[in-house]
């Protein structure tokens, strides 16, 4: 086989089937679809919408409908790979069965830095909520030295709860996926009702004058806000990395990543609209605003603690269910890539009796918490958002080389307009690519270089399709079956 036919080399598509020594299937399909809303929902309202109104005035609404769009746009490509591919490993496995396997490698860096980053930046922003949350209950604050890290602008010693968060995500996910999906739903249910309640106090406030200033920095400023929130949209990438784990997975998958994108452009937008109706978009810069922001605008309404205090505690929850579900897709990935035998066989052993990738799950925990704990990590949401857009990109060439080179593979789902919806999902992502800064280009290229560069020197010659293939590329006779296992 020749350099060429080795780094493109596809990963054989075989049913999804049950294994004694691979995860448990017992993850719902209103459990899956938690886990896109509770990965989603969360992250773009809590936390981002102080970082992108802005960018885009009140014209933040018009960047939350086209990162909703090209999410949906993706999503549809989304769902027809989940149902043909139905593996763990998302992008990742999507790309291996169609692309080859050096583009696989690729995607995968996209989705760990993403992974990572996400996971890692967003229990930094749970402190800031859970330190609200203390201060109005007890009047004590967590202080400074615990509650920030060495390089943070207000200097600490570690971010200790933040760590804390990360620790016990951890514990949930080691003790099982099925464990994980029942805490999840609980606390997506309780984030909905906190941010419906937010909306409600909310447009009691609501003075449409705020909206006069619509579009301050024109089309840019609406590209640059779409860019920053639309790694938010993560969710729908972390349905798809349980496909090992869920009932029926054909039919699940689709519904769950179609069902989360729908709840989540919803909440996104009475929440904005909302949020933005109380107020000039330019006190969301307001020094006071950056942390807890939905919490101080209820204070700001209302006059009164109470309501900020109830939202506080919303997000604790809300920031609690983020973080345990990026965790997931993070640890399902790694067991991906592991059995492959693109990493060390460690990421993908699984412990008999939880049934879970034990230890994946503190291996990750352990960098995920250092990165919390010590690194300062709310400049690198863009990062998140080029991880994001480069696999909705992969995913939707996917699914048209996917329908050219196996039309006969099932599929539980098919992509309503193709082959337009694909290219439109395309040409979306890439839009919205544009407006990012290209100093996360340099770092994006940077991180892919060293993924690549490990491929190169150690995965490249530990493959599991060096035993599997021929030297056409073709599965060999004598070869055992059930990969996708």
């Amino acid at each position: 086989m020749s350099m060429t036919q080795q780094l493109f080399r596809r990963k054989p598509i075989t049913p999804p089937s049950t294994s004694e020594d691979g995860l448990a299937r017992n993850i719902s399909t209103f459990q899956l679809t938690m886990f896109g809303v509770g990965a989603t929902v969360g992250t773009g309202v809590f936390f981002v919408m102080h970082e992108a109104v802005p960018d885009a005035g009140p014209a933040v609404i018009v960047a939350f409908l086209l990162a909703g769009l090209a999410a949906g746009l993706s999503a549809l490509c989304y769902a027809e790979m989940a149902s043909t591919v139905p593996v763990s490993g998302s992008t990742y496995s999507y790309a291996y069965a169609t692309l080859g396997e050096v583009v696989a490698m690729g995607v995968a860096a996209c989705l760990l830095l993403e992974y990572g980053v996400s996971t890692a930046a967003v229990s930094v922003g749970w402190s800031d909520y859970l330190s609200l949350l203390i201060e109005n209950l007890t009047g004590w604050g967590i202080p400074d030295v615990i509650k920030a890290g060495p390089f943070a602008e207000t200097a600490g010693v570690i971010n200790l709860p933040a760590v804390i968060l990360v620790a016990m995500c951890a514990f949930l996910l080691i003790r099982g996926a099925s464990e994980s999906a029942k805490a999840n739903a609980v606390m997506v249910i309780i984030k909905l009702a906190v941010l419906l309640f937010f909306a409600a106090i909310a447009f009691t406030a609501f003075q449409a004058d705020n909206f006069s200033d619509f579009m301050p920095n024109g089309a840019g400023g609406i590209t640059l806000a779409a860019g920053a929130i639309f790694f938010t949209f993560i969710g729908l990438d972390a349905v798809s990395t349980a496909g090992d784990e869920v009932k029926n997975p054909q039919k699940a998958l689709p519904i769950a990543i179609l069902s989360a994108l729908g709840i989540v452009v919803v909440v996104y937008l009475v929440v904005a609209i909302a949020a933005l109706g109380t107020q000039p978009w330019t006190a969301f810069s307001d020094p006071e605003q950056q942390d807890a922001g939905l919490s101080r605008i209820l204070e700001l309404v209302t006059g009164s603690a109470w309501p900020g205090t109830i939202l506080a505690a919303g997000a604790v929850i809300s920031i609690f269910s983020v973080t345990l579900v990026t965790m997931y897709g993070q640890t399902r990935i790694l067991f991906a890539i592991g059995r492959d035998g693109l990493l060390p066989k460690t990421f993908s052993a699984v412990n008999p009796r939880t049934r879970t990738p034990v230890n994946n799950t503190i291996i990750v925990a352990i960098v995920v918490g250092l990165l919390a704990g010590f690194v300062p990590l709310d400049s690198l949401w863009d990062l998140v958002s080029i991880g994001t857009l480069i696999a909705f990109i992969v995913v939707s060439v996917g699914v048209i080389v996917l329908r050219r080179t196996r039309p006969d593979l099932p599929r539980g789902f098919r992509v309503p307009g193709y082959p337009v919806v694909p290219v439109l999902s395309i040409l979306a992502c890439g839009y919205i690519l544009t407006g990012l800064h290209w100093t996360t280009y340099l770092w994006f290229l940077a991180w892919l270089s060293v993924v690549l560069a490990f491929y190169f020197l150690w995965g490249r010659k530990h493959s599991r399709l060096n035993g599997l293939l021929d030297a056409n590329g073709k599965v060999r006779a004598d070869a055992v079956h059930g990969e996708e296992r």
